[in-house]
């Protein structure tokens, strides 16, 4: 498995997952990984369903990083653990997260796009009353939006999250349908000097592509980007490093010749 290190997962400390860190790790060292990066998420003002808790997704960080400092030490000597954060960015909520993110000294920020316009693209809410390349293109527009508004954090991640949940998923979508926004975002992206993930929880569900998909990576590569990190995004042992080996396929596919991980928000590359 030419990538070795994955970079969005989640643990019991997530508000959409049940496992244990510990269980986390430990698969983590059976599948041979040099380093897993905990990403639990932070979303503030999230549109928690009725039966659901209002902080559903508020993170308790100091918890966090109490049980993961503990199991870097226990676990020292077979594998890295590294503390992250997956922040997701409304542009109404800029001064909190920054409040956030400056309270640890996290290695690794991913930005996230979970809420659009009040809404989570994961509900079917979220597509009625117009066309699925309506809803798409609302959702990319947002995330320009908080690129405008927010800039503390080394990678966006899943850029294309909507594709996950949309009527018809990823049926007739394609990078050049959304060149425009995407090109801006991406743009705008390299001249904030921060990079994009590559998310392969889209191909353990079924999907085609990983999140975002190829056309936006090779796109990212021309303009000019250079920091992919790659993650599972998941919240369950089963899902870890899921796709890695045609992660690495699709990123060399793409012009790219490294990965990258961070430790103390600063990168490192690798090659593939």
């Amino acid at each position: 498995m030419p990538i070795t290190a994955d970079c969005h997962l989640h643990s019991s400390f997530s508000g959409d997952s049940e496992t244990p860190m510990e269980e986390m790790i430990l698969q983590g060292i059976d599948l041979g990984l040099s380093r897993m990066c905990f990403t639990e998420h932070n979303d503030f003002d999230y549109p928690a369903a009725a039966d659901e808790p209002a902080d559903l997704f508020e993170l308790n960080a100091d918890a966090c990083l109490y049980d993961l400092l503990t199991l870097r030490e226990k676990y020292a000597d077979r594998i890295e653990i590294r503390f992250g954060l997956e922040l997701g960015l409304q542009p109404h909520l800029t001064r909190q997260n920054a409040a956030f993110v400056k309270a640890h000294d996290y290695d690794f920020v991913i930005a996230s796009s979970h809420v659009c316009h009040g809404k989570d693209p994961y509900y079917p809410s979220f597509y009625e009353n117009r066309t699925q390349e309506e809803a798409y293109r609302e959702y990319f527009e947002s995330i320009l939006e908080n690129l405008r508004a927010y800039s503390n954090f080394d990678v966006y991640g899943h850029l294309d999250y909507v594709v996950r949940y949309g009527p018809k998923k990823d049926a007739g979508y394609a990078y050049e349908v959304y060149h425009d926004i995407f090109d801006a975002i991406l743009t705008r992206l390299i001249d904030m000097e921060k990079g994009i993930e590559l998310n392969t929880a889209g191909l353990a569900r079924g999907m085609r592509e990983p999140n975002p998909c190829a056309g936006v990576l090779k796109r990212y590569r021309e303009l000019g980007g250079e920091i992919v990190t790659v993650g599972s995004d998941a919240h369950s042992p089963s899902q870890i490093a899921f796709g890695f080996d045609r992660a690495s396929d699709i990123l060399k596919d793409c012009g790219f010749r490294y990965y990258t991980t961070f430790e103390k928000r600063s990168p490192s590359f690798h090659k593939l």
